[in-house]
């Protein structure tokens, strides 16, 4: 059974359409930041703080060879992580990945007030303008695109599954 990869920029909503799609899919879900704390063992602002984005980056790339063997997840992945060609090269072989958008104002509401985003500090609008203009075109390796600011989280679970079935990715 092929993965399901969710991949976009930070508050697109991976996480939230992550747990919901593995619940109606019944699969098991992955948050790749999550995990990464679980190995690490500790939180992914201490491991930027501590050890620096190399280190977080390290580990990303190691989880990403681990999910190259389809194994029906639905991972919800870091909006970084398409950064590293290994390791899209990687989410691809084990799976279908999907990417979530939104436009940079709804980003902004939906980030704001959260202490735990590294890469955002000083002007967070201005940091994620800098950001999305810098990964501008890297998301787009994937095979479906769905902007999350024009739909429900019930919509765009609605229109992955419609996407997962009209490709027969899922399992009968």
């Amino acid at each position: 059974m092929r993965n399901v990869v969710l991949i976009g920029f930070m508050g697109t909503g991976k996480s939230t359409i992550g747990r919901r799609l593995a619940r109606v899919l019944d699969r098991p879900f992955m948050d790749t930041d999550a995990e990464i704390e679980r190995l690490v063992g500790k939180p992914v602002s201490r491991i930027f703080k501590e050890d620096g984005e190399i280190r977080f980056r390290s580990e990303e790339t190691l989880l990403c060879r681990k999910l190259a063997a389809p194994q029906g997840l639905v991972v919800a992945t870091g909006g970084g992580i398409v950064l590293d060609p290994d390791n899209v090269r990687n989410l691809r072989a084990g799976g279908v990945l999907i990417a979530l958008t939104a436009d940079p104002a709804v980003i902004y509401d939906r980030v704001r007030r959260k202490e735990n985003r590294p890469l955002l500090h000083g002007d967070v609008r201005g940091r994620i303008d800098e950001l999305l203009q810098a990964r501008a075109g890297a998301y787009d390796v994937a095979e479906l695109t769905i902007d999350t600011g024009k739909h429900t989280p019930a919509e765009t679970v609605r229109l992955i599954l419609n996407y997962l079935k009209e490709r027969n990715y899922l399992d009968p």
